[in-house]
């Protein structure tokens, strides 16, 4: 059995005026929580992370991987919304990674693409995901962050009025971009790509749906993920044999949510996929 493992984190996002503080400190501390438990690690910084950068790696990951496997993708960084192409959405939007080069060439790295990316693994291969992103929010424009609010807490939502051009944006009848979207699932676009079957895992930061964020935060003086700063500081207080399920249960509600960061972790997955050790 190998243990593999990719961490992304992107802080800056080139002309959306959204720019994070701590995803790139996320990347680089899950990478090495896990390289300390045997993972042979690769990580995407800032503007290593483009979209096609991100295709790479993950196909990379899952190519090699054979059965008895472990896998493991972090992701730091804004999650969005793309309208829908192909009619499997209710509510007329995919949700989406974003990319380094969101705004400047690259685009959304959606839902259905990361499904196709993950279904082309081997039987066995063990996946487990972890977004410290969300995926909740409006269509318009979101101001720049306040110069004099730094340590202000940040959802990690890019909304798309922030990097898709006009004509692109959902329209009314009138034919105008709309200002704002029902938004019914607002799930990670690692939900869609799970399998249950093949015992995959998802640890997300916040809760699916409207006005649920994870948040950028400040700890000790320090910019990182609310999300990923409690997961690691449980993960470390567990004993070697704790499940997914008790790693889980050590977040929240013990740590999470809290006044300073209203956000819920959600564990996806089946029972028995939650009752097994710790990256085994």
């Amino acid at each position: 059995m190998s243990k593999r493992a990719l961490c992304m984190g992107i802080n800056n996002y080139p002309g959306t005026h959204m720019d994070l503080h701590g995803c790139v400190n996320d990347a680089n501390d899950w990478a090495a929580e896990l390289a300390g438990r045997g993972f042979a690690v690769s990580k995407l910084i800032d503007s290593q992370a483009t979209k096609a950068a991100m295709v790479s790696a993950i196909q990379s990951l899952i190519g090699s991987a054979v059965s008895g496997d472990v896998v493991v993708i972090t992701y730091s960084g804004h999650g969005t919304y793309v309208p829908d192409t192909n009619g499997d959405e209710i509510d007329g939007l995919d949700e989406a990674l974003c990319p380094y080069d969101l705004q400047t060439g690259g685009g959304a790295l959606v839902d259905d693409e990361i499904n196709t990316l993950f279904s082309a693994r081997k039987a066995g291969v063990r996946l487990l995901l972890i977004s410290d992103s969300c995926h909740s929010g409006t269509v318009t424009r979101a101001a720049a962050a306040d110069p004099d609010a730094d340590n202000a807490p940040a959802p990690r939502f890019m909304p798309m009025g922030n990097w898709l051009p006009a004509e692109k944006l959902p329209q009314g009848i009138s034919g105008q971009p709309l200002t704002t979207v029902p938004v019914i699932s607002g799930v990670s676009p690692f939900v869609g790509a799970l399998s249950r079957m093949m015992g995959d895992l998802l640890l997300a930061g916040c809760k699916e749906g409207p006005n649920n964020f994870s948040y950028d935060a400040s700890i000790a003086g320090r910019p990182c993920g609310a999300f990923t700063y409690y997961a690691l500081k449980a993960l470390r207080r567990l004993p070697a044999n704790a499940t997914y399920a008790q790693w889980h249960a050590a977040i929240t509600p013990g740590s999470l949510p809290s006044a300073s960061y209203p956000q819920t972790p959600q564990i996806y997955g089946s029972q028995d996929a939650r009752n097994r050790q710790i990256f085994s």
